[in-house]
């Protein structure tokens, strides 16, 4: 039996610098990829954030739609939120405009029902929903969807230069991924965290190290991303690593976002035996983010692109 994905976090207009100095808005925002690369992969799922009214709200929305993803809340009258990102090499740096925006205009209580009123499944957050004092309500909705017997997603993607007092930053986000079922980090969220000898060799013990942080019975499943380097999967001991494909990459935009995706898809529509093929999720996955960074923006692939690559 298939299990639904809710998501829960940010979605924004990715305004990216080009050459000669104008923004460019695409889609974007961490949990909004998410959503969409796991329905894109096949998997049902539901986005709970409120969307805005204004017109890059409906570019959200339509997207949303067109990808197969329920909407769970009203829009909201509040605007969107917005990141200016500068590419240099690829890599992606980021600056965010989030005070009284629509993503942020939700209830405890409302995201609540939303989950009361299905079938217990997959709850996804992270990345901006983390940061103080959002991740309050995060925790709070947290604690109640274990108690009702979802299982909790967490991608830390951690942004520490949106964050006036980083330790407070960082110990908002331990107090989430302590908790979470599954754990999503790249090699800079793990930096950030104070880990050292952070590299793709040093998987096992980077994954022993967070479980003894959480608490018991937590983060039975863990991936470690690397950039350029690689990833590793570890499901309940069972574990895999594997280096990027060979690409000509666009820019990394969205690639953790539809590694992850594609991931919580693979565990969701084959919810058995997901630690026996470890390794053949993992490739998958991997390959759906190198599609991706062929792409500019996140521009997550389809299932039957993911096939043929």
């Amino acid at each position: 039996m298939t299990s639904p994905i809710f998501v829960l976090g940010e979605a924004l207009m990715d305004c990216i610098a080009q050459p000669d100095g104008q923004l460019k808005p695409l889609i974007g925002g961490s949990p909004y990829n998410l959503t969409r690369a796991a329905a894109l992969r096949g998997a049902s799922v539901a986005y709970l954030n409120p969307l805005s009214c204004d017109n890059f709200g409906q570019q959200l929305q339509a997207q949303l739609l067109a990808d197969g993803v329920r909407l769970a809340s009203a829009p909201s009258h509040r605007p969107t939120s917005l990141a200016v990102i500068q590419v240099k090499n690829g890599q992606p740096s980021y600056g965010f405009y989030r005070e009284g925006i629509a993503d942020r205009d939700y209830s405890v209580d409302s995201v609540l029902a939303q989950l009361q009123g299905s079938p217990p499944g997959i709850l996804h957050t992270g990345s901006l929903a983390l940061v103080p004092p959002e991740h309050d309500k995060v925790l709070a909705i947290v604690e109640r969807a274990k108690a009702l017997g979802w299982t909790v997603s967490v991608d830390i993607n951690l942004r520490p230069k949106l964050a006036d007092d980083l330790p407070a930053y960082v110990a908002a986000v331990r107090s989430v991924m302590v908790l979470a079922d599954w754990l999503k980090a790249s090699d800079e969220d793990l930096e950030t965290l104070g880990f050292t000898d952070v590299n793709l060799a040093q998987s096992g013990r980077l994954v022993q190290t967070l479980r003894a942080s959480a608490q018991p019975g937590a983060l039975s499943r863990v991936a470690l991303t690397f950039g350029g380097e690689g990833a590793h999967l570890d499901i309940d001991g069972q574990h895999h690593s594997l280096p990027v494909p060979a690409i000509t990459v666009t820019d990394t935009v969205g690639a953790g976002d539809t590694f992850w995706g594609n991931t919580l898809a693979d565990w969701a529509m084959q919810p058995e035996g997901a630690a026996a093929r470890v390794a053949s999720t993992l490739d998958l996955s991997m390959k759906a983010a190198a599609i991706n960074c062929t792409r500019q923006g996140c521009q997550p692939p389809t299932w039957n692109e993911v096939q043929a690559f």
